[in-house]
């Protein structure tokens, strides 16, 4: 196995730690050569790459990339990968059998509080909401024509080390913002990591929510941090009172609890079920911290 992280983040980084028994080398792209050091320490061969081009050093090691895993958002001129390279995809990366592509549960937009599944109607309404789900498509469609599995994983909320409730608070960025009904989903970034090589592995696709069992108000998360933390908790604020960004806002206005049921039929078991679960334990462990 041969992987290569098409923008090598925060969940693409776990991935590679989970993974590095399993691989002979894992190459990752960024935008930002400062990020090289990043990358290195946590296994991975740094790749420029400015996303208007195929660089050479790009185009080799997609040559020997047997295993794709993308999480670069899409841009306005689509998906920032596919657009670049030639149908069918196997002309560029010939000896491509697995791709994973990192989305979000921003697809399904408003349910108004009710569960999603897979099949569940994508009714995002923002520009980025939309262009996720073109780009969900165009793998979809990219895979079939060339006979490669993919997996479309849809993430929750994503936390973990060095970005959860803990952080937050220590900085004092925690905010208590209350809107009546409003539920997120999320998920460690250890279960992203877990789940993603074991579908590397087996070379499976299909698509897939990852998101743990229990959909909660994002207050109480907070909540449980500053219980843990011997800390007082911000105070509530409600939703009409707080000052938000035009990002942050458009989050609370879509509402839904997203089922993993598919997640769990597979036979993963997650590591960390609830947020009162993973919380207790970085806390204790001190693997909250980055």
């Amino acid at each position: 196995m041969r992987m290569l992280l098409f923008g090598a983040g925060y969940s693409a980084r776990a991935l590679a730690r989970e993974i590095a028994g399993d691989v002979e080398w894992i190459a990752g792209t960024t935008r930002d050569e400062a990020r090289f050091g990043t990358l290195e320490a946590a296994g991975i061969r740094p790749i420029l790459f400015d996303g208007e081009a195929v660089g050479a050093e790009l185009a080799a090691a997609m040559a020997e990339t047997t295993h794709l895993v993308h999480s670069a958002a899409p841009g306005h001129g689509g998906d920032p990968l596919l657009r670049l390279l030639p149908e069918p995809l196997g002309e560029a990366m010939p000896k491509l059998a697995w791709v994973g592509y990192y989305s979000t549960v921003g697809v399904y937009g408003d349910h108004g509080g009710a569960w999603v599944d897979e099949t569940s109607e994508c009714r995002a309404k923002s520009k980025r909401g939309r262009a996720r789900i073109d780009a969900e498509r165009a793998w979809q469609a990219a895979g079939e024509t060339a006979g490669i599995a993919v997996a479309i994983l849809r993430l929750a909320g994503i936390y973990g080390p060095g970005r959860n409730a803990f952080t937050k608070l220590e900085a004092g960025t925690a905010h208590r913002i209350v809107k009546q009904g409003q539920l997120f989903s999320r998920i460690h970034v250890a279960d992203i990591a877990g789940f993603t090589r074991r579908l590397a592995l087996e070379g499976a696709g299909g698509m897939f929510n990852l998101a743990d069992d229990e959909p909660a108000p994002p207050q109480d998360v907070i909540a449980c941090a500053a219980d843990l933390m011997g800390v007082d908790p911000p105070p509530e604020v409600p939703f009409d009172e707080a000052e938000l960004s035009p990002m942050a806002r458009s989050f609370y206005m879509d509402s839904r609890r997203v089922s993993n049921a598919k997640l769990r039929a597979s036979g993963y078991a997650l590591r960390y079920p609830d947020y009162r679960t993973a919380l207790t334990a970085m806390w204790r462990d001190g693997s909250w911290q980055a």
